[in-house]
């Protein structure tokens, strides 16, 4: 008589180092360093936006979701360098200050790389779909925290620092539903090509420039929403 096997259940957990796993390898392609993170999770009551820049994305579809990231000006600056030379810019070309518009530029891209990645993995290995908003960032060089209230019934937190290759420090924060993903049946996950994903990574910022008024509008506008 054969023992029945339990089900495969993917909960928050999951989600979370999945999550951390698209980071680590989008940012390890792009720089060309190595990116790694804790193996140690907090829980968190909520999440926030921090000095000295915060990126957030909201998700929406098989489940609802914040991501949140803070970076420290010295990682910031150390990942919008280290991507910026590795696809062939000269030093002297680059910013100098992490206020400066093209470094938030850069790390948007490179956020919203992240969560593009961590949305193919979800449809190809938990079969839903999820969508999500343009990564908003916002530098803070004031000690000024605020929360994102991503409208989750029943949420969970998580945050899990992170480490660059010269040990500056980023933090990556989760908000999500609670949920469980239980495994039905069996099925085939389709394997990304590594080649096509490290063409992509390297094809998402162009040149820097000035960005354009109207990103100006939306920060005033999601300032305005935070009641500053």
């Amino acid at each position: 008589m054969s023992m029945q096997e339990p089900p495969i259940v993917f909960g928050t957990e999951d989600l979370l180092l999945s999550l951390c796993n698209s980071v680590s390898r989008v940012l390890n392609v792009a720089t060309g360093s190595h990116i790694h993170y804790s193996g140690m999770v907090q829980r968190i009551s909520k999440t926030c936006l921090k000095p000295d820049i915060g990126c957030f994305v909201l998700f929406d579809g098989g489940f609802s979701g914040l991501v949140i990231i803070n970076f420290t000006a010295q990682a910031a600056m150390e990942l919008y360098e280290t991507y910026l030379l590795n696809m062939g810019m000269s030093k002297a070309d680059l910013v100098t200050s992490f206020t400066s518009d093209e470094v938030s530029n850069v790390m948007g891209e490179l956020m919203n790389q992240v969560v593009g990645d961590f949305t193919g993995k979800v449809r190809r290995e938990l079969q839903t779909q999820i969508t999500q908003n343009q990564p908003k960032m916002l530098v803070l060089n004031k000690q000024v925290i605020m929360s994102v209230d991503a409208n989750l019934d029943k949420p969970e937190a998580r945050r899990v620092t992170f480490y660059t290759a010269k040990n500056n420090i980023f933090y990556l924060e989760l908000a999500v539903d609670r949920t469980e993903f239980i495994k039905l049946v069996d099925f085939d996950v389709e394997v990304p090509d590594a080649t096509a994903l490290m063409a992509q990574s390297h094809d998402g910022v162009p040149a820097p420039r000035a960005p354009a008024p109207a990103a100006d509008t939306d920060t005033d506008d999601f300032l305005k929403s935070l009641g500053m």
